[in-house]
């Protein structure tokens, strides 16, 4: 044997012992740990109290000396009534809208009830609009339902022109008797009638990209009595009700309406003892059994039938409600934000409802 091979076995067996046997493959890297992406904080998460408090109040448009004051609380909405736009010019209204959302750092829901027949605030101006929009009423009997719709979309389209972006209607009661308090501005039909309007008139205003406001649930009824000026008292029976009244809200909710404004009517087969805007039982109906899971809102807290009910706004947001319709909008502040410091509203009720107002504005992604 060759010396060089010799040499060559013997410097293999020393590699061989110096390791400890044979070659050893290269050692596995272990993967580094990975973590869950952590989720963008969305609106909610970074507003304070007293910015969650704001929005829950939907305001009737102040003196204009108090209009900085008012912004200075962040409200979630302002609602303008005739006065608002009494005189003015279609420059001079939108001006006026473009003003309060430039002061608001949330955008804010500009509103206004504009139903038709006797609740005109915009077209009762004759700069704004050509005449006084008819009732949907008088509209289907001389045009039938597609004159209603297309006067759905007329009016929604003049006043998003004018940065209004919530019209309170339409109004879903049903009435068939002249003699009751809701009956000029119901539809005038029965259920199933008046379902097919509230129907279509809640598609025709959300394709043009305007809030609508089913009103007033959960159905003013054959009433006579204002509850504008005192307590109203319907003493339909549950039952009755659920196969009646519920038929043109259940309707307008399956079409995709984005608000329900609760009545402060007692509807005695829901709740015997409390207006239905501060009926927790109420509005459970309307969560869990109807199945909205959009805004609900108070009609206007100063009206008669509960303007003088100690605690309304914490009762009201207490309830269910996500919006509350005020005046008095510094004494609304003052009582929510005095009643979530201390309990009276707990901050899961607070998150609940402005979580709704912003997933409406849509800031919520």
């Amino acid at each position: 044997m060759k010396i060089t091979s010799i040499i060559g076995m013997a410097l293999m067996c020393l590699s061989l012992v110096s390791c400890g046997g044979a070659p050893q493959t290269p050692a596995q890297e272990t993967p580094a740990a990975t973590t869950e992406p952590t989720a963008e904080p969305t609106l909610l998460d970074t507003m304070t109290v007293e910015e969650k408090v704001g929005q829950l109040l939907f305001v009737r448009y102040p003196e204009q000396s108090e209009l900085e004051g008012l912004m200075d609380l962040k409200p979630g909405g302002v609602l303008m009534f005739a006065r608002d736009f009494e005189g003015l010019t279609r420059d001079e209204v939108t001006a006026k809208t473009d003003n309060l959302q430039s002061m608001s750092d949330i955008p804010l829901v500009i509103g206004a009830d504009e139903e038709g027949g006797t609740v005109v605030r915009v077209s009762s101006n004759p700069n704004l609009a050509p005449e006084k929009y008819k009732s949907p009423q008088d509209i289907y009997a001389e045009g039938g339902m597609d004159a209603v719709v297309e006067n759905a979309k007329e009016k929604s389209e003049l006043l998003l022109s004018l940065g209004v972006n919530m019209n309170l209607a339409p109004v879903a009661d049903v009435s068939t008797n002249p003699d009751t308090y809701i009956y000029e501005r119901s539809f005038g039909k029965g259920y199933e009638e008046t379902a097919e309007f509230i129907s279509k008139t809640v598609t025709a205003m959300r394709a043009t990209g305007i809030y609508s406001v089913l009103k007033h649930f959960p159905g003013y009824g054959e009433v006579t009595g204002d509850s504008h000026k005192g307590e109203v008292r319907n003493s339909k029976s549950a039952d009755e009700i659920r196969a009646t009244d519920f038929v043109p809200f259940k309707a307008g909710i399956d079409a995709g309406t984005s608000c329900v404004l609760v009545s402060h009517n007692i509807v005695e087969g829901l709740d015997s003892e409390n207006p239905a805007s501060l009926s927790p039982a109420v509005h459970d109906i309307l969560r869990n059994e109807l199945g909205f899971g959009g805004v609900i809102m108070t009609d206007d807290i100063d009206m008669g039938a509960v303007k003088d009910i100690e605690n309304v706004y914490t009762r009201a947001v207490n309830a269910g409600n996500d919006l509350l319709i005020v005046t008095d909008y510094n004494g609304a502040y003052n009582q929510l934000l005095e009643g979530v410091k201390s309990g009276a509203v707990s901050e899961e009720t607070l998150d609940n409802a402005v979580k709704h107002v912003l997933e409406m504005k849509g800031l919520m992604d």
